[in-house]
């Protein structure tokens, strides 16, 4: 029956795919947590009843097949990039789950096993987060929360303290679920120090979202205006869309003067600013004056700024992902360039080399070159924090972004390769968790959907559906201020990391003087 905690680990992999959009069944993580420590520690022991050196290496196996089991199937939206690309990126993303299963069944050994197998969950996410090449960050605990009793959590340690609560519910749970079994076996009973200890970890884990859920809004309301979000849609779905640019640019002109058209009319009201998407303009403006004056003719039309995601030309084979402030008379202004590039996406590392083996890098002819500066822009008066599609998932640049003084967080996106994928639905979550985090109203607009607006308690009130031509308006009250999240930074990660790691190196060194 050694095979059984592996098998069981691949079913709860599977299961956590689940936790996250398009499914949503939120509470399927802590469930899943519970179940892979369960696992983890379950493989470790038949392995030491076995008789066979290093049991953690049984554990070690679990969170393979549960990393790849959850990695293969979340990340499945990578196909649409290629087969190779989501094969690889599964495979190296779940190798980080290796450690996690060695170290949850170590540290199950040690007084306040559940807390330290929490941490454990910070630990692994931190690092897949940062490395190799900038880390990827999808598929941490924390997005699968995006509106739930531990979402308010994110105002006081970001995303790291909500992965570290749904973690340590479930691990919570596994306490529990063990002291009944010990007391159920006949051979076996469940001291009542035990029984006492896996009620308390309960009440803690009950305690730390109820703490997220008394925490106040912590930032200042500002006087309300009004925004919009442009959503152009592209000619069709893929890669190909790319490729249509012009088309892109006639659609979001055109959906932005037939706004214009109701506002004159009265039928609308008009807007502060105005926000397009992530390359709504792939034509460089700078060097085409057709793309240039439909730009300057959309913001006369609304009267009013701009911000325009486009692409400009940074030098042979080079280019930079741009949002522009474009006004309607002065035409181009301010600046915020994409600073958390995605590998080979917007860049292909190694070019030289790869390109030799793998033809179809040759789809991304160039590479874009990285901003150095935070998205902090005003657009028709009104302070806004910027970030480019992808960099929503990444703690520390939405952050940067996010200074007392920025009122809405915006995020422009172009997610028509990725349509129908779930990707979309799993964007718009994290981007909820952030509105919740920073205690900020948040406007994205996406090129093909899903665009939409969403209040800082996370609520999505409108939301658009993919493929289709639309606006976001509403009016938006700005929030400026720091939260304790902000104010903190990644201090709250850095310790619990630290936590964990030391846990996990106490629980190998006890190991070692008891085989000694």
């Amino acid at each position: 029956m050694h095979w059984l905690p592996q098998a069981a680990a691949i079913g709860f992999g599977f299961l956590l795919v689940a936790a996250f959009p398009p499914v949503g069944w939120w509470w399927l993580a802590p469930v899943c947590v519970a179940g892979f420590a369960l696992c983890a520690r379950s493989a470790a022991g038949l392995r030491a009843r076995r008789g066979l050196r290093r049991p953690n290496a049984a554990a070690a196996w679990c969170g393979l097949w549960f990393g790849l089991a959850f990695c293969f199937l979340s990340f499945q939206w990578v196909t649409t990039v290629g087969t190779d690309a989501w094969i690889v990126l599964s495979i190296v993303e779940a190798v980080y789950f290796v450690p996690l299963g060695a170290a949850t069944a170590a540290v199950g050994r040690l007084r306040g096993a559940p807390l330290w197998q929490a941490l454990l969950w910070v630990a692994e996410e931190a690092l897949r987060d940062r490395w190799p090449l900038q880390g990827f960050s999808w598929g941490r605990l924390a997005f699968s929360q995006s509106h739930t009793p531990f979402t308010p959590l994110a105002a006081l340690g970001g995303a790291p303290l909500v992965s570290f609560a749904t973690a340590l519910a479930g691990s919570a749970v596994a306490a529990v679920l063990l002291t009944v079994y010990r007391a159920a076996r006949p051979r076996t009973s469940a001291s009542p120090r035990s029984a006492l200890a896996a009620t308390g970890w309960v009440l803690l884990a009950a305690a730390v979202p109820a703490a997220g859920i008394l925490t106040p809004l912590q930032t200042v309301a500002a006087k309300p205006v009004q925004l919009v979000a442009v959503q152009g849609n592209v000619p069709r779905t893929g890669l190909d869309a790319y490729g249509q640019a012009s088309a892109v640019l006639g659609n979001h002109l055109a959906v932005t003067e037939q706004y214009a058209a109701k506002v004159t009319a009265g039928l609308a009201p008009r807007p502060a600013a105005v926000f397009w998407p992530e390359d709504a303009d792939d034509v460089d403006p700078f060097q085409n004056p057709v793309a240039s004056a439909a730009l300057t003719r959309a913001a006369a039309s609304v009267h009013t700024q701009i911000l325009v995601g486009t692409v400009v030309a940074a030098g042979p084979g080079q280019a930079r992902n741009e949002a522009i402030v474009w006004d309607p008379v002065t035409g181009p202004g301010a600046v915020y360039v994409k600073r958390h590039l995605v590998p080979f996406g917007e860049y292909i590392p190694y070019r030289s080399l790869l390109t030799r083996y793998i033809s179809e890098l040759s789809r991304v002819p160039r590479d874009d070159i990285p901003g150095d500066r935070p998205g902090v822009l005003t657009v028709g008066g009104v302070h806004i924090a910027d970030v480019i599609c992808f960099e929503i998932a990444y703690d520390g640049t939405v952050r940067s972004s996010v200074e007392p003084g920025t009122g809405v967080l915006v995020v422009q996106t172009n997610n028509a390769t990725y349509g129908w994928s779930g990707q979309p639905e799993q964007q718009l979550a994290i981007t909820q968790l952030r509105a919740v985090e920073h205690r900020r109203p948040v406007m994205i607009a996406a090129t093909s959907g899903i665009s939409a607006y969403i209040t800082p308690d996370g609520n999505v009130h409108q939301e658009t559906r993919q493929f289709t031509s639309a606006v976001i308006a509403a009016e938006v009250t700005p929030r400026t201020g720091s939260t304790l999240a902000d104010q903190v930074g990644a201090w709250p990660e850095a310790v619990m990391a630290a936590a964990a790691l030391a846990a996990w190196a106490l629980a190998l060194l006890r190991r070692e003087k008891e085989l000694r």
